[in-house]
Formats: structure tokens, sequence, C-alpha cells
């Protein structure tokens, strides 16, 4: 009995140890099972890439980061990002970073072949200038953009230098507000015979200078003392144009203005561009009108007076484009028998420095002091050049601005030679031929 008894508590033992070895055999089970691995998250979307009309990459993503494949060129219009994080900072890598941050691609109505050439005549022009900066806009007959030059030159690979000291980054054809000097005399002109106040051949005193409310308006060009509105533009005259301008009242004119779009903010929707500075008439003075007349008192981008220009083609509006596809808004603000006969004048008045032998060009030069510290510079001018290839059935409207050049300034001297190259590059690749003679 007592060797029974004294077995009891062994068994209880062994129990214990049996259920603690089993415990610790579950525990080891349940610690080691495998256990399902969260969900991978979703790769991160490849950023858009920037085509070109004839699809020609001009920005995309390869797994070394964003690549520009054609360099220098168009590069202050596509612009550059955040180096690692792909994040837009400038151009169009800026303006339409949330979409090509989400995979979005975009094709440009820029063609590849028209910007190389445009940008090698004006990178030349602005050398020989020694300007500060330049840019050229070439349009379409339907408003497409198929040129956006910049000099000097940026490369969008290279080591970024401090943007306040180098601007060669910035497109200034969208970014820069610029008085445009006497290229808005054309479409002051046209203005005029929309009207019906002044023909071609209406004639107007010009002397020198007038007097106007104290302020004194004065002609660089000599001239004889009565002027065709023909030879108002030929020879560029301030006091022709403001003179006959006063048959026009300001709201009128200011209205005409505002249909050309040099009053609009956001002439290219979806694009940062720099909005134009022009106040409304009801703070014009006498001078300051017959000013605007002439393209002083307000500023306004490349891109705006290429859009404004574009209008003397067939007299219609049309909204500029970016990207292919795009609707341009259309609106009729001149008949087509004041574009043609505006266009006419600046054919037979175009500066001999824009001719190219064979083919009638036209356009319109500008030399527009720059306001230094309050007060118009006389050091410190932007040249300008607008003009049509070719003047009597254009293909193209051109516009190039070279700000801050040294030695000649005037339009006449600075831009439109550049004009001319870029006229010459175009008709070759379009394959015109020069015109006979009498044509």
């Amino acid at each position: 009995m007592t060797a029974g008894v004294s077995r009891v508590p062994l068994v209880f033992l062994g129990l214990a140890g049996w259920l603690l070895l089993f415990g610790l055999g579950v525990y080891a089970l349940v610690a080691h099972a495998p256990r399902p691995s969260p969900a991978p998250p979703p790769p991160a979307a490849v950023r858009g890439t920037l085509y070109a009309q004839d699809g020609t990459p001009l920005a995309l993503s390869l797994k070394e980061g964003r690549h520009y494949p054609l360099g220098t060129s168009a590069s202050q219009l596509v612009g550059f990002g955040e180096r690692g994080s792909g994040r837009g900072l400038e151009g169009l890598e800026r303006d339409l970073n949330a979409a090509l941050a989400e995979g979005r691609s975009f094709t440009l109505t820029l063609d590849p072949w028209v910007q190389a050439l445009v940008e090698q005549a004006l990178w030349e022009g602005l050398a020989r200038s020694r300007g500060a900066f330049a840019t050229a806009i070439v349009l379409d007959r339907q408003g497409r953009l198929v040129a956006v030059a910049n000099g000097p030159a940026f490369d969008p690979m290279a080591p970024r230098k401090d943007p306040e000291a180098d601007i060669s980054w910035r497109n200034h054809a969208f970014l820069v507000p610029l008085e445009p000097g006497s290229t808005m005399k054309a479409l002051s002109a046209a203005v005029l015979l929309e009207e019906g106040v002044a023909s071609l051949t209406t004639r107007v005193e010009a002397p020198s200078y007038r007097v106007v409310d104290g302020w004194t308006i004065r002609d660089a060009v000599p001239h004889p003392p009565v002027l065709t509105l023909a030879e108002v533009l030929k020879y560029s005259s301030n006091v022709g144009i403001s003179s006959l301008a006063e048959a026009v009242p300001m709201g009128v004119f200011f209205t005409y203005m505002q249909r050309l779009h040099l009053t609009d903010p956001e002439p290219l929707p979806g694009v940062r561009v720099a909005p134009p500075l022009v106040k409304p008439p009801r703070n014009w003075s006498k001078a300051a009108y017959a000013n605007h007349t002439f393209g002083q008192g307000f500023l306004i981008t490349p891109l705006h007076l290429a859009a404004a220009f574009a209008t003397l083609v067939d007299g219609i509006y049309r909204s500029p484009q970016l990207f292919q596809g795009q609707t341009p808004r259309k609106e009729r603000v001149f008949s087509q028998a004041t574009a043609q006969a505006v266009r006419k004048a600046l054919q037979e008045g175009l500066a001999p420095r824009a001719h190219l032998e064979g083919y009638p060009l036209a356009g319109k030069t500008g030399t527009a002091q720059v306001v230094v510290r309050g007060r118009y510079s006389r050091q410190v001018f932007t040249a300008w050049f607008a003009g049509f290839v070719p003047g009597d059935q254009p293909l193209y409207t051109v516009v190039v601005a070279v700000h801050h050049p040294k030695g000649e300034v005037h339009g006449s001297q600075v831009a439109a030679p550049i004009f001319r190259e870029i006229a010459a590059g175009l008709l070759a690749y379009r394959g015109v031929p020069p015109y006979a003679e009498g044509r």
C-alpha cells in the first residue's frame, strides 16, 4: 500500500511534464509558422514623355533619371526637373508636372527641324549683337507653335548654375513681358483701315516731333514732312501713326487690343505665360494713348505679339496651340482686305537687312526703349522684328526679339537679319522656289 501511494505524485509529475512539452511544441509551431507577406506597394508610374510633332522624344525617363535627347534644343520650353525626385521645376516639366507624374505623355506641335534652324539663326544673331537674351517664335497658318527658341543656349543635363545670375534656363518667349515698340504700328494701321478712318494712301503731316500733353514724341528716322500711311510704316513714324490714330476713340482702340488678346493673361491655357501689363483706357492720358499706338506704355510677351501679328495673315485671331489635337479659338478681327493691305505695305517697306532675294518677305521692325529705374533708358533697348514668310501668301508668322543688344541696337539692324536667316531656312525646308521676276 505504501508503494502504491508514492506512485501518484510521479504520475502527476509525468503528466505535467508531458503537457509542458506539448505546450512548448505548439508554441514553437505557432511561432515559426510561415506568415503571409504584406502586399507589395504598387509600382510608381513612370513619368510621362514629351514628344515633338514627328514623334521625337523631347523628355523621357530612363533608369538613370530624366533624359533630354535633343540637349539644348527647345530646352527652355521643355524645362527640367528636380534631380532624384523628377518633380518639374521649370518649363513644361513644371506646368504639366501632375499629369506627367501620373504617367501621361504629351505630343507638342513643335517641329524639331524648324526648331533647330531657328535656334541656329537666333544664337548666331545673339552672339553678333552681344545681347543679354533673345527669343524667336514661329507660328504656322493654323496658329500652331512650330518653333519656340531662346538664347543663350541651355543644357538641362549640365550642373545647375545660380538661376538669378544665369538666365539661360528661362523661356523668354513666354515669361518676359516687353514693350513691343514699333511692331505695334502694323496693328495700329490695321485698326485705322478697319475703322475706315484712313487708307494706305491717306496723307498726314509728320514733322520730326510733336508735343502731346507736354510729352514730346519724336521720330528716329529722317523722312519727308508729309507721309502716307504706307510711308508711316516704312519710315516707322511715331508722329505719323499717333496723329492718324486720333481719329479712333481710345476705347475703340483698346477693344481691338482685347480682341487681339494683347490683354489676355492666359493665351495658352495650361502653360505658364506672364500676363500683359496694360492699363485700361480710363487711365490713359492723350500722351499715353499716343504712345500705345506705337508700342510704348504697355508690356506683352513675344508669344502675345506673335499670335496678334498672325491676325494679319487673313484677319482671324487664332489662339496659339502647343499640343497636338488642340482646337484653336477663332475670332475675326480684321477683314481679309485689311490684312492683305497691311501685309502689302509691310512688304513694300521691308527693312533692307530683312530682304531675301527672290522672295517677297514682309514685316515690321521695332526698337523699344526699356524702362530702367522708372525712366526710359538711352542705353537699353529691345530690338524686334515681326513678319511673314512669304509676305504675299504666308506660310509662317515669325517674331524675333533681342534684349539689350550692344553697338547696333535697332530692330532693322539686329532683329531683321535674324528674321532673314530664319525665313531662308523655312523656305528651303518647305521647298519653295524663288519667285519669277515680276510675280
